[in-house]
């Protein structure tokens, strides 16, 4: 049985499944048992990495409670690759081995990921692609429109180097994604879709896993080509590679306030406390919480043959690699600077303000007003 007990951060989002209709599935499935909520059935859960605070903090937890709600009978596993193929395809063969009735897949690579989908579909066990469109024939998908992420972020951006009356003055830094994550092309293209005749884009680089050492050192290779003088923004697609931008433009004598504006994304709290304290400049909010719950309503829609009621929200098609059209939910993503973190995740619960005002902290103009 799952467990419960993870306190709800905002409003909770209420999932119910209906109980006529049946859903249409992708793909060429075996045979499918069709599951009762009162008797129970198996689901597994795969998250890719461990780099992103976001994944052990909420998606695992807000998953997991969702799933009691709908499902209490049901049983869980579930398995972080650690940003490792190979282990996630360990993980996923094991949990169909242990006879899994759905699987629920953040891919870590959307095209490995396709021989899972495979396997999962080949012994009748459909799959939700959860945050990455995995490619092999996945039966649903939640995501954010991550095509919108990288238009906040580039928007932002511009707004700010506006602001400081930089813009057209120097060049920006671009430090996209990781290549293997589709989302990162999304993010990717979303930004270039704003930036492009805008600004000049001095340096561009992708980077692997997402890593905040890679970018890291692709920031001081920027600035040793543009120098540091001529940066007037950085276009980091996340906030755990901002952390890793941030300390080469310190490393390069950059005080906190001669910083230029830095992206990102996930809302981690470090990134929340580099906002309030002047050193990052944005993050994009991407509410987990209902991106967790859809995706368990649909689990438990896929094993029990019935619809998924999504409330508020509602199921439009999303092209596969193989353009084959995937019901899908989209979330909208939500611009975070310190003029709003207390109406952004303050305000749903993500983090308290106690958390956010930690002793580095507690002289920031937003901590003096918020304490």
């Amino acid at each position: 049985m799952v467990a419960a007990g993870f306190a709800a951060a905002g409003a909770a989002l209420t999932l119910l499944v209906s109980g006529c209709g049946s859903l249409t599935t992708s793909g060429e499935d075996a045979e499918r048992e069709t599951h009762s909520v009162e008797e129970g059935f198996h689901v597994g859960l795969l998250l890719p990495e461990l780099q992103t605070a976001r994944y052990e903090a909420f998606d695992k937890p807000f998953f997991e409670e969702a799933l009691n709600e709908l499902c209490p009978a049901c049983e869980l596993s579930y398995a972080n690759a650690d940003q490792d193929v190979d282990e996630q395809q360990t993980q996923a063969q094991a949990m169909l081995t242990d006879g899994v009735d759905v699987l629920v897949l953040d891919a870590v690579d959307s095209a490995a990921a396709a021989g899972t989908v495979s396997e999962a579909q080949s012994q009748g066990v459909p799959v939700v692609a959860y945050d990455r469109l995995a490619q092999g024939g996945v039966d649903m998908y939640v995501s954010f429109d991550n095509h919108r992420v990288g238009q906040v972020q580039a928007e932002a951006l511009i707004a700010a180097l506006e602001e400081e009356g930089t813009a057209g003055d120097g060049q920006i830094v671009m430090i996209n994604g990781s290549p293997t994550d589709p989302n990162a092309a999304d993010f990717k293209a979303g930004a270039h879709e704003i930036f492009d005749g805008q600004v000049e884009i001095g340096q561009e680089f992708d980077t692997p896993d997402w890593s905040p050492d890679q970018a890291n050192s692709q920031m001081e290779g920027a600035i040793t080509a543009l120098g540091v003088d001529e940066i007037v923004g950085v276009y980091s697609a996340n906030d755990g590679m901002a952390s890793g931008i941030i300390s080469a433009l310190r490393s390069a004598g950059v005080e906190v306030g001669d910083l230029p504006p830095v992206t990102g994304q996930d809302a981690e709290l470090a990134g929340i406390q580099r906002i309030i304290a002047g050193e990052q400049y944005m993050t994009v909010y991407k509410a987990i919480q209902p991106e967790a719950q859809i995706a368990a309503a649909m689990a438990v829609a896929l094993a029990t043959d019935t619809d998924p009621e999504l409330g508020e929200y509602s199921l439009t098609d999303v092209e596969d690699a193989n353009g084959e059209a995937v019901p899908s939910v989209l979330l909208e993503p939500v611009a975070v600077t310190e003029e709003n973190v207390g109406d952004t995740v303050v305000s749903d619960g993500i983090y308290t303000i106690e958390e956010i005002c930690t002793d580095d902290y507690a002289d920031t103009e937003f901590c003096q007003e918020a304490l």
